[in-house]
């Protein structure tokens, strides 16, 4: 068979585990597992010439639906071959035949993330963030920008500007749901965006302080939001890049989460129902 790249689509549950998705020598990490397994099942024999890239790196506790990537093969492709080397909290879903050339990380058009906020419950008083000031600092977060106090400080100087295509949000129950997207996101950027956009739901700086940000001369320190929020959802990459479901994988990936789903539903009822002082 002649030699072939494949992009893949794959999902991963970020915890403590792993030490973010980028491969490390002495942690484990997302990449690690999925270059051996690709090895263990000999789709490839060494990761120099297999051609091995993902499109997107996340932090310890981010968590991905739709991340990629891409290698080249010689083998037929089975992904629940590749699933079988794979812990449950991580497996393939997905699959597309490309050009030999073609780039997972480049070829990107935008990245979709999504962060899950729980909003802390109060028992007087009203809704604790204000939304609609919310909703303009999210617009006034869409277009052309430099996002460097947006970002974390990287050592090499970089390019910080970016064009954010989508930044909103809607209410779920206890939850707010944001999305953003756009082709490329620096480091910690959403979770930065999701900090100031929740100080101003607070309305402990104003849209003015908000907008100063944009700012560069002057540098802003502050903390990110909590990275288990932060899903890397999808990647689009156009309309000539079709991807083929793994039926059985497919399966596998949506029995986890129902396990999963079941599992913590009970444990959110018990410490619930732990808080209640009405012991007899």
């Amino acid at each position: 068979m002649e030699r072939r790249r494949y992009l893949i689509k794959f999902y991963y549950i970020g915890s403590g585990r792993y030490f973010g998705s980028q491969r490390q020598i002495e942690y484990e990490t997302i990449e690690n597992y999925l270059i051996g397994s690709l090895l263990k099942k000999k789709y490839i024999e060494d990761i120099k010439t297999s051609g091995f890239e993902v499109a997107s790196r996340t932090d310890k506790f981010v968590s991905a639906r739709g991340a990629c990537f891409s290698f080249l093969t010689n083998k037929a492709l089975t992904l629940m071959e590749i699933n079988s080397m794979l812990p449950r909290d991580i497996g393939l879903w997905a699959f597309c035949e490309v050009k030999e050339n073609f780039s997972s990380r480049f070829n990107a058009i935008y990245r979709f993330y999504k962060y899950i906020f729980l909003v802390p419950e109060k028992k007087e008083g009203s809704y604790p963030y204000n939304l609609k000031l919310m909703k303009e600092a999210c617009k006034i977060l869409e277009g052309h920008h430099d996002f460097l106090n947006f970002s974390k400080r990287e050592k090499k100087s970089i390019k910080t500007t970016r064009d954010m295509l989508l930044s909103d949000f809607e209410k779920d129950g206890k939850f707010l749901i944001f999305n953003f997207k756009s082709q490329a996101f620096l480091r910690q950027q959403i979770r930065r965006m999701v900090a100031k956009l929740l100080e101003v739901g607070k309305e402990v700086i104003d849209l003015e302080d908000f907008i100063q940000l944009f700012d560069t001369n002057e540098y802003i320190s502050y903390q990110p939001a909590d990275p288990e929020g932060l899903i890397l959802w999808d990647i689009y990459y156009g309309e000539n890049v079709h991807f083929t479901i793994d039926v059985k994988s497919y399966e596998r990936m949506l029995q986890y989460f129902s396990k999963k789903f079941y599992t913590y539903n009970l444990k959110q009822k018990l410490f619930e129902i732990l808080q209640h002082d009405d012991i007899s």
